[in-house]
């Protein structure tokens, strides 16, 4: 029952060396499990040779969208782009740099089909592989999601990844989006977390990159993280209400 388009986001800055084999590896795995498929590939901003790469791709890959962003560069602003040009029933949200790995991509594709409205993936729980994370990194990682999972009081433990998958409809629920950063990682998932959609969850593995280097920069995201937190609490807390109303759909003959 392959009949849910699936949308790949993969937000791109400075990856020349990473996001041919990424996008071949991605695709081939697709195919391979005849998933009908299309790749948001969103070059943002890059100084190197990411556009070229791309396009070079999309003269063979047909299913390859690239979107080319203008200045303010960021994360959060490129996926941000990538979701507005997403058409699939279902989307993904995957690195450039080969730390995602397409067997899980297909494993999320799956577990949607089982009727679950989003998928998060777990580094962190048994069946997952972690390869080359850096100390410093993985200490800050476990430190932030053990304080968000006191906070909105959840079993999910990887909430700061951004590999994950949604259906489209619980996309479109969460919009607004406003991070600009990496913030927007737990902007996504707590978005959804809060309005109750059903979570799936599987063990992922995890690549540290080969080449270049993380644009994450932990000192300057502390506050951007802590701006979203607060954001997501106030809505859980003070607006959930109203969010929760406009999910539902009131009836001609139930209107007074």
């Amino acid at each position: 029952m392959n009949d849910l388009l699936y949308s790949i986001v993969i937000p791109a800055y400075n990856e020349q060396e990473n996001i041919a084999a990424t996008l071949e590896e991605i695709i081939q795995a697709l195919l391979k499990e005849q998933i009908p498929f299309e790749i948001v590939a969103v070059n943002d901003n890059s100084k190197d040779n990411t556009r070229a790469v791309i396009e070079t791709l999309q003269k063979t890959y047909k299913q390859i969208v690239i979107v080319n962003r203008n200045p303010p560069g960021g994360f959060g602003r490129a996926i941000r782009s990538g979701l507005e040009f997403a058409k699939g029933d279902v989307i993904a949200i995957v690195m450039a740099d080969l730390s995602d790995d397409p067997v899980d991509i297909v494993k999320y594709y799956r577990k949607i089909e089982e009727g679950y409205d989003c998928v998060f993936g777990s580094r962190f729980i048994k069946g997952s592989k972690i390869i080359d994370y850096p100390l410093y990194k993985l200490f800050f990682n476990r430190l932030v999601n053990k304080m968000l999972q006191l906070i909105f009081w959840t079993k999910h433990n990887d909430l700061t990844n951004a590999f994950k998958a949604y259906r489209s409809i619980v996309i479109k629920d969460i919009l607004p989006l406003k991070a600009a950063h990496f913030n927007i990682t737990i902007e996504l998932s707590l978005s959804a977390l809060i309005r109750g959609y059903n979570i799936g969850v599987v063990p992922i593995n995890w690549y540290g990159r080969k080449w270049g280097q993380s644009n994450l920069k932990l000192r300057a995201m502390g506050r951007r993280y802590l701006a979203t937190l607060i954001k997501i609490w106030f809505e859980r807390w003070l607006i959930l209400d109203d969010l929760m109303a406009e999910k539902s759909v009131v009836k001609p003959e139930d209107e007074i």
